[in-house]
């Protein structure tokens, strides 16, 4: 019953709603080095509620799998032009990139088979490091010469690894969001990604910070579950999303039919958890695309007021 009573809530709050304008383009990787804690099923969908709600949003598919490119509909065969081409071959990304079928305002940069191979072909590049965040860059500037309108979001999909895909991904973003399963493993994995990140901001990308935290495979009916959000929440207060997403069928459902559970049934209890689980990403971004631990709670007060 209080699961039902909150779809309906967010279905009177979040319908139609538009979302603030980040002052500028936040590029943000989603990661963790476990699998399976639903990296790609956040990536697509956060990036589908950002897109149907007003924001132009760029997904950068950069696992080899191409999974993100299956969830919004794009092509990915072998032979597409695609991240590969742009990370070994030197591509622009406006040659590669495609606009996704089921919702406008929404790109995708897709991964092919060949990406399996680029890790290898990266190591004797110059700038093997930097080659995604040049590419990017120069794509970003090109629709502003060319007057399309600004990309609000670039999300990067990488792999469960810590190769030479995963350190682009890092160095061509500003925020990392890391999705959580609510189980006692995805604990361990986070301390390992957060001492991960610490030498790529050394060493690579200053700007680089861990922004957000999202619960996922949310079960509030085990005691396990409570447990595992109750010790993230104490430890990363500001960079927590109170929005949790549930397990559901429909959001594991929707990538064979290649969509995004957004458009596959927007109305479930999944799609409704990523659209308010965007709108918090959003309020939290509407002032500053920095939101680090110092002021993301300022931020997250001000989002509050607002509601």
């Amino acid at each position: 019953m209080a699961e039902l009573q909150q779809d309906a809530r967010r279905r009177i709050e979040l319908r139609g709603r538009r979302f603030p304008r980040p002052a500028e383009t936040r590029i943000v990787t989603v990661a963790n080095q476990k699998g399976g804690v639903g990296k790609t099923t956040t990536t697509v969908n956060l990036a589908a509620a950002l897109a149907q709600s007003g924001l132009n949003v760029l997904v950068l598919d950069n696992d080899p799998q191409g999974n993100a490119s299956t969830a919004l509909g794009v092509e990915h065969r072998a032979g597409t032009p695609s991240i590969y081409e742009v990370l070994v071959e030197g591509a622009p990304i406006a040659e590669a990139v495609q606009e996704s079928p089921d919702v406008p305002n929404l790109w995708c940069l897709p991964a092919t088979i060949d990406l399996s191979g680029a890790e290898i072909e990266l190591v004797s590049m110059v700038a093997r490091e930097t080659r995604l965040r040049s590419a990017l860059d120069t794509y970003l500037q090109w629709r502003i010469d060319n007057g399309l309108e600004r990309i609000d979001y670039v999300l990067v999909d990488c792999p469960p690894s810590l190769g030479l895909l995963t350190v682009n991904a890092f160095v061509v973003a500003r925020e990392v969001l890391i999705p959580i399963q609510c189980e006692y493993y995805a604990l361990e994995g986070l301390s390992q990604l957060l001492k991960t990140i610490q030498p790529i901001q050394a060493h690579l990308n200053r700007d680089l910070h861990v922004s957000t935290i999202l619960l996922t495979m949310y079960d509030a009916r085990t005691n396990l579950a409570q447990q595992v959000a109750s010790e993230v929440r104490e430890h990363f207060p500001e960079r927590t999303l109170r929005t949790t997403v549930p397990r559901s069928v429909r959001i594991s459902e929707a990538p064979s039919y290649g969509q995004t559970v957004m458009t596959y049934d927007a109305g479930s209890s999944g799609a409704l958890a990523y659209l308010e689980a965007a709108r918090e990403i959003a309020e939290r971004g509407a002032a500053t695309t920095d939101v680090t631990p110092s002021n993301s709670a300022t931020a997250e007060s001000g989002a509050e007021e607002d509601r």
